[in-house]
C-alpha cells in the first residue's frame, strides 16, 4: 500500500532543537474574532494547515478579506471585516472548529450558508450547538440529524440571550457561542448542565481572547459564561507554537534518553500542551524552561503514569504511546470525550497499540496499559492526525512500524513527515 509510510527509528539517544508551527486553536479563534472585529487587523505568525486554511476559506466565503502580507501564501493575515450579505457553501473538512465556530457567527450574515465536510466529520457531534442557536434566535435547517450536513439561515442580526447547552461531549459548543456572543443583540449566557465539560483550557483560551478585544465576559460561577452585548474591538494577534504538536518532538527525548529543545515556548500559556511539561515530569524525564526554551533530557527507562487527561484530551494519543513503552503499568482516564473526536480515539488506541503488541484494556473513558514487547506492523490512522503522531512515536523504539496516511498529520501540521525525518535523522525540523 503506497500510503504505509516507515517510521523512522533512531539508532542512538537524540540531542535536538526544534521549531513549530503556530496554535490552530490560536489561529483559527483569531481569525473568527477579526472577521467580526470594528476594524482591520493582523493575525502574526498564522498556522498554515488544512484546518485553518478552510476556516479562512470559510470566512472569505462570508466577504472577509484576508490577505498574505508577504506574498501568496506567506507572511501574516491582514484581515478586513467586511458585511455578510452572501449565500455561501462552507467545507468544513475535518476541522471541528470551523464546523462549530463558524455557524454561529453566520447568523449575523444576511443570507444562507450550507456546511458539509468529509465523510467522517458527518459523525461528529453537533447537535448540542445546533439546538442552541435556534433558542438564540437562529434559523437552522439540519433535517434533525443534529449533524453534517446543515444550513444556517442569516437574516442580518441574533437576539441572543441566555442558552443552556450539554457541552459535555465538546468544549467547542461554549466557545463557539462565546466568540459570536458579543455581536448578539443581547449578548449570550451560555449555562452548561450535564457531565463536566472537557478541554477547559480551551474554554479559557476563548475568554481571554475575548478579553484581548474588550469583549466583557462574565465566568465567575462555574459552568456558566456570559458575554455582554458591544463591539469586538480590533486587536492584532501573536500566535504561539502549537504546544500539541509538541508531543510527538519531546517523545523524542524521553523515548530515546535523549534531549530536545523546543524554542518559543511561552512563559504562560492557556493552550492545553504546556501539561506535557507536568506529564513528562511524571514518566521520568528532566524538564526545564529558560529563556522561551522548553528542554526535556528522556530518562534511561519510561515509568508509568496514572492520569486524568480530561483537561487535556488531545495528549492522550501521545502519551499512550509513550506509555505503551514505559516499564510499568499506566492509567489513562477521564478521556471519554474523545471517543467523537476525529475518530473514536479511545478504540483506536486499543486496537492499534495491540496490533503492535501492546498489552492494553480499552476503558469506558480511557485506557489501562502494561509493559509488553512490542513489534513492527502497521499502525492506523483513521484519518486523525494525533493517532499519526502516536505511530510514529512508538517507531522511535520499535523497528518496522508502518504508519498509514501519515499526510493526515496536515491538518495542524504541514510537512509532518520531512519535519520528522529530519528531526530524527538530523537536520531543523
Amino acid at each position: 500500500m503506497s500510503d504505509l509510510w516507515p517510521a523512522p527509528r533512531p539508532t542512538e539517544p537524540l540531542d535536538r532543537v526544534v521549531s513549530l508551527p503556530g496554535s490552530k486553536s490560536l489561529t483559527n479563534r483569531a481569525l473568527v474574532l477579526a472577521a467580526i472585529a470594528d476594524g482591520p487587523s493582523v493575525v502574526r505568525r498564522p498556522l498554515r494547515s488544512r484546518d485553518t486554511l478552510l476556516m479562512a476559506a470559510a470566512l472569505t466565503s462570508l466577504g472577509t478579506g484576508i490577505e498574505d502580507t508577504g506574498g501568496p501564501g506567506a507572511g501574516d493575515w491582514r484581515v478586513t471585516p467586511a458585511a455578510w450579505d452572501r449565500d455561501a457553501d462552507v467545507d468544513c473538512g475535518l476541522a471541528g472548529t470551523v464546523m462549530r465556530f463558524v455557524p454561529p457567527v453566520v447568523g449575523l450574515a444576511a443570507g444562507t450558508v450550507r456546511f458539509d465536510g468529509d465523510p467522517h466529520m458527518r459523525l461528529r457531534p453537533v447537535g448540542q450547538m445546533l439546538t442552541a442557536l435556534g433558542a438564540l434566535g437562529v434559523q437552522v435547517d439540519d433535517g434533525g440529524r443534529g449533524a453534517l450536513p446543515f444550513a444556517v439561515h442569516g437574516t442580518g442580526s441574533v437576539p441572543g440571550g441566555t442558552v443552556t447547552i450539554d457541552a459535555s461531549a465538546s468544549s467547542q459548543f461554549v466557545s463557539a457561542l462565546l466568540l459570536a456572543g458579543a455581536r448578539y443583540d443581547r449578548g449570550v449566557d451560555v449555562r452548561h448542565v450535564g457531565k463536566p465539560v472537557p478541554s477547559l483550557p480551551h474554554i479559557e483560551m476563548t475568554v481571554q481572547m475575548l478579553r484581548q478585544h474588550d469583549v466583557e465576559v462574565d465566568d465567575t460561577d462555574a459552568n456558566r459564561w456570559a458575554v455582554a452585548p458591544g463591539p469586538v474591538r480590533a486587536v492584532d494577534h501573536d500566535i504561539e507554537p502549537d504546544l500539541s504538536n509538541a508531543a510527538p518532538f519531546l517523545a523524542l527525548a524521553a523515548a530515546t534518553g535523549g534531549r530536545v529543545t523546543v524554542t518559543g515556548w511561552p512563559a504562560t500559556t492557556t493552550q492545553p500542551g504546556d501539561e506535557l511539561r507536568e506529564i513528562l515530569t511524571l514518566m521520568g524525564c528532566e524538564v526545564t524552561l529558560a529563556d522561551g526554551d522548553l528542554t526535556v533530557v528522556g530518562p534511561p527507562r519510561l515509568t508509568g503514569v496514572d492520569l486524568d487527561l480530561h483537561d487535556v484530551g488531545e495528549l492522550t494519543p501521545a502519551v499512550a504511546a509513550l506509555c505503551a513503552l514505559a516499564d510499568s503499568p499506566s492509567h489513562l482516564r477521564g478521556v471519554a470525550h474523545i471517543r467523537g473526536h476525529e475518530t473514536d480515539r479511545i478504540t483506536a488506541l486499543a486496537t492499534e497499540l495491540a496490533r503492535l503488541g501492546s498489552d492494553v484494556t480499552e476503558r469506558e473513558d480511557g485506557l489501562t496499559i502494561r509493559p509488553s514487547t512490542l513489534h513492527g506492523g502497521t499502525f492506523h490512522t483513521y484519518a486523525d492526525h494525533r493517532m499519526a503522531h502516536a505511530g510514529v512515536i512508538l517507531g522511535l523504539a520499535v523497528d518496522d512500524v508502518l504508519v498509514e496516511d501519515v499526510a493526515t498529520t496536515s491538518k495542524t501540521f504541514p510537512d509532518f513527515a520531512g519535519a520528522w525525518s529530519r528531526a530524527v535523522h538530523g537536520g531543523q525540523p
